[in-house]
């Protein structure tokens, strides 16, 4: 599935929305799941939203459920993380991530390629 690459960070007002994108170069396998990960500053990488690229089964982590949707563009090769309704402690880096399987998991180990990461920061 090549490169991932974020795009779409950038600082908002709490209550607002954001909308993320992840770009995948290369051959989009029958068997793909992205998922979205989020790092705080001094805290551990945490699962945030995944989708089976095919199937369209998604998983959301507690914390952002109905406020967050994962969506894809197949044509496109993209995914998307829309944000509504982000709070303070929603600031965070995020980054898409790809793995070979048909199951949608927050397993960050199983997950063997990752973007750069894009900022963002929710202001009080």
């Amino acid at each position: 599935q090549g490169q991932l690459v974020e795009s779409g960070g950038g600082r908002v007002q709490a209550g607002g929305p954001l909308r993320l994108s992840c770009a995948a170069s290369g051959r989009a396998d029958s068997r793909l799941v992205i998922g979205w990960f989020r790092q705080a500053p001094g805290k551990e990488r945490e699962f945030v939203a995944g989708i089976n690229w095919n199937s369209l089964v998604t998983m959301y982590a507690d914390s952002v459920k109905v406020r967050f949707t994962i969506s894809r563009d197949k044509a496109k090769k993209r995914a998307f993380l829309q944000m509504n309704n982000l709070r303070p402690e929603d600031t965070a880096v995020y980054y898409c991530a790809a793995k070979l399987s048909v199951f949608v998991t927050a397993k960050q180990y199983e997950y063997g390629h990752w973007g750069q990461g894009t900022q963002v920061t929710v202001s009080s």
